[in-house]
């Protein structure tokens, strides 16, 4: 493939620019994710898991945490506990209302 890159405007010098960065990116990525399944399958052979063999762990999916408290105008929204504090539940509190008042 042959670009006259003479011939191309300044838009589309930055645009092939742009698809050049990302074509390159792409490609680092799928190289890299095709020596992590070579080198599982080599394992896998060996009869131990790339992740065994590296004393690495998998990473575990958290469950999303159970909502604990009701916006008492609106019980669709919910809040956990965990992170920062829903404005329903700032203004509930400054109304004069307890966590506890907002539990479910």
């Amino acid at each position: 493939m042959t670009v006259d890159i003479n011939s191309l405007s300044l838009k589309e010098l930055k645009d092939l620019q742009t698809n050049v960065a990302k074509a390159i990116a792409t490609f680092m990525d799928r190289k890299k994710k095709e020596a992590i399944a070579e080198l599982e399958e080599i394992a896998r052979g060996k009869g131990y898991s790339l992740a065994e063999l590296l004393g690495t762990s998998v990473p575990r999916k958290r469950a999303p945490a159970t909502a604990k408290y009701a916006n008492p105008l609106d019980a669709a929204e919910t809040w956990s506990g965990r992170g920062r504090k829903p404005r329903w539940f700032v203004a509930a509190l400054a109304d004069g209302k307890t966590p506890e008042d907002l539990k479910i």
